[in-house]
């Protein structure tokens, strides 16, 4: 007795026969080769970029052969950020920035592209001959061998011209991704439960008349199938308004309101059907022909006639291939009333194309099956439309969300356009691929930026990676994150130095942990007494260089072979003592050194002099091991005196550090300090740091936020920003009349300028955030979101009332500042909750 069931098996109406070589095999004989696409990331694309990743997609289907079809299918699926709390030593700060985003919501994107060889007479089947529709599905053979050959040639070639373009790249998709694993889902799995979860299991398929719904996910299917729904001009790229400005386009590709604007579940499916275009012309001419001589009858026949000589003559006049297109947006829920949102929002997406929005209820169950991988074969031809290749190209979508730097090493930032965080390196990967040379980077952000929470956050999570990390500021901008870096170490490490009265700033130039004066240190020695002793307008004589010389050696020596304890004061009695016996042993004349001059200039930092407490310090403090110290110079960098001592410890500080401290990463930061550093003649420490840091697996970062600074100084213009492969810039538009300069000056295209002028133009109001631009060797370049925990908010904050309740609060606590930061954290988020 013959089944009268409306329920069917998947397996009698499953239309694809096996996978076999890394292809799908339908019953019907079709051959599916799949591929997973990568895309440029959202807003780093321009025009002529645009153009030329769409001049790519138009070589590459030109040499599939006819009777071929490209599916390219996008999956936009939400789902929820899942920190990585798996790591044993997480900070406490890296802990709160992954809880802060704990089920964060995003809309992710997954791209792929199925190139099917199927029949001519496959091509021209309706939606009555679906696989859907056929009692039982006999797998056909597969006879004419040589069509399969060459098809799999033109794919090769296919995937050599993406490849090549240098914007998309194809990765084909296994056997096992297709099909899945016993512990993986594959493909198939996920496009027929609609998810990408790992145990979703295969539930009830309903394909109805009036419903499709698959489990409890109710379909809903959008429609470009007729050009009468067609907008009137079509284009490769789009302006998207909300991030333009009227000196500066952002530009999208045409079909993006389709993909990443549209926030919900959907798959966008964009088909190209390749028919024999000579058979496809002969029949217009021959419609042609037919409508002329029924012109008389209607007017609407003349009109159609017009339209269809337009279509041959540009065919014939251009070489342009007819073909057909169609392109879908099938989007779900299982909520019926999300559904009628979701409905409403895809159809004004398609109006923000001119698209005439079609929902679809026609043909719903024989689109959601044909867009099956590998079973393209069985699209409806009567829902497609005729054009050429490139116009169809402008319907695929070309952009994706922000992407993973692939590498251990990188700081965290959040996509601008979900608020997901984004693991960003702008040093050592770029620097293999041969992106940038160096790892210098130049900051560039007004005051109220965002500059410090930015350089904050980058470098905290620099030491947590081990970096060892030099700031030179002058703003008490790292003091917080310093004193909790001190805290957690049990004071082995955060050294914070700054001058005040009661607690000026101190060193020991002489002491060292291991005892080893090398080369370097020596002549850093040697360097600060020179400055100590001789003005910038009088040079040392050779005879005076040759004597201090031998007086920093003779006393290194004493030091080593006694139990002295190394410093100044002891330096000072030893010139005045011992040395002067060697000096009158060897006869050396008081015109080639003069002793008492020498003592004389340098009294004043001698034990009772004015400066005494300089470079006596009674802390034995080698800041060679120490990862993270800061000189808070605000007070001093107009000293006269203290400024330029205390400018070369630290140059020494870190020059050591970078000759001594083989394969650790080590950066030096210096904030508007560089002015003051540059004004007192050491321009040359700066010069020789940026051309020679790189050497040493280091960095040289410099953060300005005056415009006319960039501008008018020759430091910045001829050693910063050309030694600096990375720029980081910050909201620019207090300088919008001033920023044609800036570009010229930084060398910045006209795509960058105009990433630059969208930062912070559309932030979401429901997230605390703000943006900055990183650019990395004038080629790759983004704007991402700045966007921490309440916690580092509070670690990094510069308002001064924040700031001194925390500092209060960790004195009562004996100084903890990472538990005052826990209350004030939990303080604040019972208000939120209680409000």
């Amino acid at each position: 007795m013959r089944n009268m069931a409306k329920t069917r098996t998947l397996e009698s109406r499953f239309p694809l026969l096996a996978v076999e070589e890394n292809c799908i095999i339908s019953k019907e004989a079709d051959i599916t080769v799949c591929f997973k696409v990568i895309l440029p990331e959202v807003f780093t694309v321009s025009s002529a970029e645009y153009d030329a990743m769409h001049s790519a997609w138009h070589k590459a289907i030109k040499t599939l052969p006819d009777h071929s079809i490209v599916l390219k299918q996008d999956w936009f699926i939400k789902e929820s950020y899942e920190p990585d709390l798996s790591k044993e030593d997480i900070s406490f700060l890296g802990k709160s920035y992954q809880q802060h985003f704990n089920e964060r919501p995003f809309l992710n994107h997954y791209c792929y592209l199925f190139l099917t060889k199927t029949s001519k007479e496959r091509m021209r089947m309706q939606s009555n001959f679906s696989s859907l529709c056929k009692g039982v599905l006999i797998p056909k053979e597969i006879r004419d061998k040589e069509n399969i050959h060459r098809f799999m040639e033109a794919v090769a070639q296919f995937e050599r011209i993406l490849n090549d373009s240098g914007f998309i790249s194809l990765e084909r998709l296994t056997s096992e991704e297709i099909t899945g694993t016993d512990n993986v889902p594959g493909l198939l799995d996920q496009y027929l439960t609609l998810s990408r979860a790992k145990d979703e299991p295969l539930q009830d398929i309903s394909l109805g008349n009036e419903e499709v719904r698959v489990g409890n996910k109710r379909l809903c299917v959008h429609t470009l199938s007729d050009t009468d729904d067609l907008p009137g001009t079509v284009s490769i790229d789009s302006r998207y308004e909300k991030l333009s400005t009227d000196r500066s386009d952002c530009l999208l590709s045409f079909a993006s309101p389709v993909g990443l604007l549209l926030n919900c579940n959907h798959i966008y499916n964009q088909y190209i059907f390749l028919d024999n275009s000579d058979d496809n012309l002969r029949k217009f001419e021959k419609s042609a022909r037919n409508m002329h001589s029924l012109a008389k009858y209607s007017r609407s026949n003349q009109i159609n006639r017009e339209w269809i000589e337009k279509y041959l003559n540009e065919a014939h006049s251009f070489g342009l291939s007819s073909i057909r297109a169609h392109f879908n947006v099938i989007a779900w829920s299982d909520d019926p009333a999300e559904l009628k949102r979701i409905k409403n929002d895809t159809g004004s997406a398609l109006a923000l194309m001119e698209c005439k929005p079609r929902h679809n209820t026609v043909d719903v169950a024989t689109l959601f099956w044909a867009a099956m991988p590998g079973n393209a074969g069985d699209f409806p031809s009567e829902e497609s439309f005729y054009t050429f290749i490139e116009p169809a190209l402008c319907f695929f979508t070309e952009e994706t969300n922000y992407h993973d730097s692939p590498s251990h090493f990188g700081i965290k930032m959040a996509d601008r356009l979900t608020g997901k965080p984004v693991h960003l390196d702008i040093s050592d990967f770029p620097m293999k691929k041969g992106i940038i040379t160096n790892r210098n980077k130049f900051i560039l952000g007004p005051s109220g930026s965002g500059k410090s929470f930015f350089t904050n956050h980058m470098v905290r999570q620099y030491w947590e990676q081990g970096s060892h990390v030099l700031l030179i500021d002058t703003g008490n901008s790292y003091q917080g994150l310093c004193e909790m870096i001190k805290g957690k170490t049990k004071g082995q490490d955060g050294v914070y130095f700054t001058y005040t009265e009661d607690n000026p700033i101190s060193f020991n130039p002489f002491y060292t942990d291991d005892n080893v004066f090398d080369i370097e240190k020596r002549e850093s020695i040697k360097t600060l007494i020179l400055t100590l002793w001789k003005r910038d307008d009088e040079p040392p004589k050779r005879s005076e260089e040759v004597a201090l010389s031998n007086a920093v050696s003779g006393y290194i020596e004493h030091i080593k072979n006694s139990d002295v304890k190394p410093s100044f004061n002891g330096f000072y009695e030893y010139v005045k003592n011992e040395y002067k016996q060697v000096l009158q042993a060897k006869e050396v004349r008081e015109k080639d050194f003069d002793l008492a001059n020498f003592l004389n200039v340098l009294e004043p930092y001698y034990k009772g002099g004015e400066y005494d407490y300089l470079l006596n310090s009674e802390k034995e403090l080698d800041l060679l091991n120490k990862r993270f110290i800061v000189f808070e110079i605000d007070a001093i960098k107009d000293h006269k005196i203290l400024f330029p001592i205390v400018t070369i410890i630290i140059m020494e500080t870190f020059i050591n550090k970078m000759r001594r401290l083989k394969g650790i990463r080590k950066l030096i930061l210096i904030e508007e300090a560089w002015k003051a550093i540059a004004k007192e003649g050491f321009a040359e420490y700066i010069k020789y740091l940026f051309k020679t840091v790189r050497k040493f697996f280091g960095e040289a970062i410099v953060v300005t936020q005056e415009v006319d600074d960039i501008i008018h100084s020759p430091v910045v213009k001829e050693t910063i920003i050309n030694n600096s492969d990375c720029k980081i810039l910050l909201d620019q538009r207090k300088y919008m009349n001033k920023f044609d300069d800036i570009q010229a000056m930084l060398g910045l295209t006209e795509k960058e300028k105009s990433q630059i002028l969208s930062i912070n133009m559309n932030n979401d109001p429901s997230r605390k955030y703000k943006e900055v631009w990183i650019g990395l060797g004038g080629t790759h370049s983004a704007v991402y979101a700045t966007e921490v925990s309440m916690a580092e908010y509070y670690a990094y904050t510069t308002e001064e009332t924040e700031k001194l309740e925390v500092m209060q609060l960790a004195e009562e606590l004996g100084g903890n500042v990472e538990h005052a930061i826990k209350r004030i954290v939990l303080k604040n988020t019972a208000n939120q909750n209680n409000n």
